[in-house]
């Protein structure tokens, strides 16, 4: 009993109970099933039509809102004046169904914000007076001194006072690499310290921090995106105006109440509330054949009306993970191979994600072992120190060989200066306090950007970067995969002030991103494509639709699905309203009686799901 009360209190359990219970009733009522003393489809007008009428009276009276309801209500009151049971009960189940899957289509996106708020660190470690005491985050004040220990979340913005480290900044920036840091240098809330410890002054707390107005994006953005209304409900006040004049009208010329209540039942918009969800549901089914989850259901409408796409680089167009590109040797008794295993050696216990990387491409290209380091050191901020076969090995920033007097040649660093320009970053690598070369790393392309950005301006879909990263490394990725405009060193306001820009101009952006910096962004756009397999869970919650598979090749697809699903739905209400006045002309002339006109008005219905089937095999030429 507990579990039946349950099951009624969740609406949409519910209107899937009833709709089955209809189902049966229609079907007994049709086949004649049982010596009933009353027609069985009073239960489908009793679970479906009641609602649609209540529903349709509150809109009416509260707000004066004439939607499709007014005239399936109107409808089903003729019928059952008549004694037409089984095709009010019809009309009222085909209604209902067609509200199931439009709500189903619909999905509520709330929840990445709930997890952002989650990201907000909750304490702080506060020195005051040379002793260290943690409080509330929310009790931080500007001017106070925090301290930061490995591992740990920022918890407000501020500025390093004392010590070097590494920081995570994917958060808001979307970088694959943590950055380092160090006096003088700014942190922000949300943000996380990789290596070592360091002591900071707050700058902006509470709801100023970086993590909180990025929350405070989210929300605004998610309200300011409007939901698209159902075509139905748009024409349905002429749908009404149309249905009552044309049956009273009959009525009056004719004297036969038949005939008007015959006009009532054939224009009752089934076929045209059906158009739209069925034809969505379709192309919501191919696209989960092609990998990708769409999970608003109006998005595919929004879709087809998109003519830019704007990209983030990292996780998005690339991999997200940083991949040796070049192993450049500048000493004549050390050659790149051996430069390479000295300095995976030396890197064989580092945490840091470039020595990582390094570690892995030696092992990758090479069947030999790496030798353990006899000593090592992780410098914070810097890079590693190490002892390998009793050779001395510094592998880091450029910092880290300056502040240990080595000096690197004229032709090191312009070399080196190459690589940055293409976007890469550098280890610079010294032996026994001699500059001997660097490694350069750098995130590397998709297989299929090239190709993606390519078939995206075929179908006259321009391609916009949009990325954290600097300009050199944004300039270099946009050249690489075809597109001539990006935006680089884009916080989370700056990808959503970017979107905002163009949309302002009329120019709807879908934004395809996959980073929690980029929720913002992908709540604003027009449409947001998240990347759900590598993407964070908040991104997927921001977004409208998430690439499961972070296929990036099928996003050509789901544009063209998007422009082809829009198509079926106009054929879908072209037909329906043909079929509509065909049927109105011969009720009116006293041709079709009601039960032929719910025959006929079904028939509509029925080639409206056909057509909208054919969606579901769907493939892009």
């Amino acid at each position: 009993m507990k579990k039946l009360i349950e099951l009624f209190k969740d609406e949409d359990k519910r209107v899937v109970l009833f709709l089955i219970s209809s189902a049966i009733s229609l079907i007994i009522s049709f086949l004649h099933i049982g010596n009933l003393k009353i027609d069985a489809a009073w239960l489908a007008i009793i679970l479906c039509g009641i609602p649609i009428i209540k529903g349709a009276a509150e809109g009416l009276i509260r707000e004066f809102d004439i939607k499709a309801d007014v005239l399936v209500a109107l409808a089903l009151i003729a019928s059952v004046s008549i004694g037409q049971i089984f095709a009010a009960g019809e009309v009222a189940f085909i209604m209902t169904l067609g509200a199931l899957l439009e709500d189903r289509t619909v999905a509520k996106a709330r929840a990445g914000i709930e997890k952002l708020v989650h990201l907000t660190p909750r304490t702080a470690r506060v020195i005051c007076n040379g002793s260290e005491s943690i409080i509330p985050a929310e009790e931080v004040q500007v001017g106070d001194t925090l301290r930061v220990l490995a591992g740990e979340t920022i918890a407000v913005d501020g500025v390093i006072i004392s010590g070097q480290t590494s920081i995570n900044q994917a958060v808001m920036t979307g970088e694959a690499l943590p950055v380092d840091k160090g006096i003088g240098d700014e942190v922000s809330s949300g943000t996380i310290n990789q290596f070592g410890t360091f002591d900071m002054k707050a700058t902006k707390v509470g709801a100023d921090s970086s993590l909180q107005r990025m929350i405070r994006l989210v929300e605004s953005a998610d309200a300011s995106k409007a939901k698209i209304v159902g075509m139905a409900d748009r024409w349905a006040t002429w749908i009404v105006v149309i249905a009552l004049l044309s049956s009273i009208g009959t009525w009056f010329v004719t004297g036969e109440v038949i005939r008007s209540v015959t006009i009532l039942v054939v224009f009752c918009p089934c076929a045209l509330v059906l158009a739209t969800p069925t034809a969505i549901m379709a192309g919501i089914g191919n696209a989960t054949k092609y990998g990708i989850l769409v999970r608003e259901g109006d998005a595919l409408e929004r879709l087809s009306k998109v003519h830019r796409v704007a990209f983030d680089k990292t996780g998005t167009l690339t991999y997200g993970k940083p991949a040796v590109v070049a192993v450049e040797s500048f000493n004549a008794d050390i050659n790149s191979e051996s430069l390479l295993e000295l300095t995976a050696s030396a890197e064989l216990r580092s945490e840091h994600p470039l020595g990582r990387a390094i570690v892995s491409h030696f092992k990758n290209i090479s069947k030999s072992t790496l030798k353990e380091p006899q000593e090592f050191a992780m410098l914070a901020g810097r890079g590693v120190k190490a002892l390998i076969s009793d050779n001395t090995i510094l592998a880091g920033n450029a910092e880290l060989l300056v502040e240990n007097s080595i000096v690197m040649s004229q032709d090191m660093l312009e070399k080196a200066s190459k690589y940055k320009n293409d976007g890469c970053t550098i280890i610079y690598i010294s032996a026994n306090n001699c500059s001997t070369g660097f490694i350069a790393l750098s995130d590397t392309l998709r297989k299929d950007s090239i190709d993606m950005i390519k078939k995206l301006k075929s179908i006259n879909i321009e391609s916009i970067l949009l990325t954290g990263d600097n300009p050199q490394a944004a300039s270099y990725i946009a050249k690489s995969v075809g597109i001539t405009n990006f935006h680089a060193e884009c916080l989370p306001e700056d990808k959503l002030l970017a979107i905002e820009n163009y949309q302002n101009q009329s120019k709807m952006i879908c934004m395809v991103g996959d980073g929690i910096n980029d929720a913002p962004a992908l709540k604003k756009a027009y449409v947001g494509i998240a990347m759900g397999g590598i993407g964070s869970d908040i991104a997927v919650d921001a977004a409208d639709i998430a690439l499961v598979s972070d296929d990036i090749k099928s996003i050509p697809h789901l544009l063209s699905l998007s422009q082809k699903t829009m198509s079926t739905i106009k054929w879908n209400l072209s037909l329906s309203m043909l079929l509509n006045f065909v049927a109105i002309i011969l009720a009116m002339t006293g041709i079709l009686n009601p039960i032929l006109g719910a025959l006929v008005h079904n028939i509509g219905s029925v080639a409206v799901i056909i057509n909208s089937a054919l969606l579901l095999n769907f493939k892009n030429k």
